[in-house]
């Protein structure tokens, strides 16, 4: 449940007027996580409301999570290469990361769903469109409500794993989780929009030294 958490939590000060294309920034976001579980929601109450912070530059994208129960967790995702890194320095594991390039990427794709919905929502000026979102993998099942604006080409750390099947970055998105009966709710909504230069150096694809492959590790 904790590496879940960790893979998928992860999650307005706005310069440009509203629906002009920004290609390279700054987004942050905060989670909200809930359950019915009694003991889950103990647990998730211990977390708390999340931030997440979130660099984006063409179709590449850093986010970064801090927490005290999750440690310190940065995906970074290239979608024109279809390259996925997650590294993780956790209280509990220590330092590992994962990794994904390609058919593997391809493969996750085959088990979600994407359909688009009839509402549109204006989040901090810009238009959003609705989609409904489901997947089933490895006895995991989420469904996801998320309302994405196109004036922001990338992908975000939930949605990358979607490919074309999305398009736009997500201002709000609900995700309800189910694993072995567990369920969990996830609310994420960015809350800040910042234009800034990126260096490349943020989505470099190289772990870091001292982290070690977590394939193959339960």
């Amino acid at each position: 449940m904790k590496k879940l958490l960790i893979a998928f939590i992860a999650v307005f000060s706005l310069t440009l007027t509203a629906q002009d294309k920004l290609t390279e920034g700054k987004i942050v976001s905060k989670q909200t996580l809930s359950s019915d579980n009694e003991q889950l929601m103990q647990q998730l109450a211990m977390m708390g409301d999340m931030q997440t912070t979130t660099y984006f530059k063409d179709k590449k994208s850093r986010t970064e999570l801090s927490n005290p129960m999750s440690g310190d967790v940065v995906t970074i995702s290239n979608t024109e290469t279809n390259e996925f890194l997650t590294l993780m320095d956790n209280p509990m594991m220590g330092k590992k990361y994962t990794y994904v390039k390609n058919d593997k990427a391809e493969e996750m794709s085959k088990n979600i769903e994407v359909k688009a919905g009839e509402e549109t929502k204006e989040i901090l000026g810009y238009k959003c469109k609705q989609y409904f979102v489901s997947i089933d993998q490895d006895g995991v099942q989420m469904t996801m409500e998320i309302f994405t604006t196109e004036a922001i080409p990338v992908a975000s750390q939930q949605t990358s794993m979607l490919g074309d099947k999305l398009k736009g970055f997500p201002l709000y998105m609900v995700m309800d989780m189910n694993q072995m009966g567990n369920k969990m709710k996830i609310t994420t909504e960015v809350t800040q929009i910042e234009k800034q230069s990126v260096s490349d150096d943020q989505f470099s694809m190289t772990p870091p030294e001292g982290y070690e492959n977590m394939e193959g590790q339960n």
